[in-house]
């Protein structure tokens, strides 16, 4: 996908940020930001959740990549660039407040957040940075509709650093909220909250999805 894949998955990730806090906002108050001493800790946990969706991603590039060396490539090159545009379609939608319907995506990783959730239980409470960072890279693989909405993206990167890459954008897009949280947050939810300010950005990353099916629909008609 184009570069602009990146600013559209930063965007993403920081207009997201209430529903991240949603998710993580308990694990992040545990951790009691606002402390000076326990900066450190919430640094090593968001550095865990980042490094897990990196991961994703790289997996996700990889797969992705792998697809594309399969004979008569060009149509899966297609449908994985088509499924990527639209991702970012629902996910500019999403951000806008149209729709709601990136939830069923959350279902998907509920088998494999089963077998994870008991691992988190060794890190709690956790009361050193190197509790609070596999706490992170665990509370990554939490069942979540924008990261795996995101992750669709990184399917078209073509290789896992670039898949990496992706995610990490998206990962440092939700880093100002949930860093912040308890000690900013009031303010910064203010902000994202505004709808103009969530129109502006939805309508921005729906541009961006719509930009890339225009360029699909072009490439289609020159095949």
């Amino acid at each position: 996908m184009p570069d602009s894949g990146f600013i559209a998955l930063f965007l993403v990730g920081l207009l997201g940020g209430t529903h991240c806090v949603g998710m993580c906002g308990g694990i992040v108050g545990a951790l009691s930001l606002g402390a000076p001493a326990r900066w450190g800790m919430h640094l090593a946990y968001n550095a865990g959740r980042i490094a897990s969706y990196s991961l994703a991603g790289a997996l996700a590039g990889a797969l992705g990549g792998a697809s594309l060396a399969l004979d008569g490539q060009l149509p899966v090159r297609i449908a994985l660039y088509f499924l990527a545009n639209l991702m970012l379609v629902a996910l500019g939608l999403y951000l806008t407040g149209f729709t709601r319907a990136l939830a069923f995506t959350e279902r998907l990783g509920q088998f494999l957040w089963r077998h994870l959730q008991p691992l988190t239980r060794r890190y709690l409470p956790a009361r050193t940075a190197a509790q609070a960072f596999p706490l992170g890279l665990l509370w990554g693989w939490l069942p979540c509709g924008l990261v795996y909405s995101a992750l669709a993206s990184a399917l078209t990167a073509g290789s896992p650093g670039r898949g990496a890459g992706l995610m990490a954008a998206f990962g440092l897009g939700t880093l100002p909220n949930l860093l912040l949280a308890g000690m900013l947050l009031a303010r910064l939810n203010e902000f994202t909250r505004r709808p103009v300010v969530r129109l502006v950005s939805g309508l921005l990353v729906l541009g961006f999805g719509l930009y890339g099916l225009f360029g699909g629909l072009v490439l289609l008609k020159g095949i």
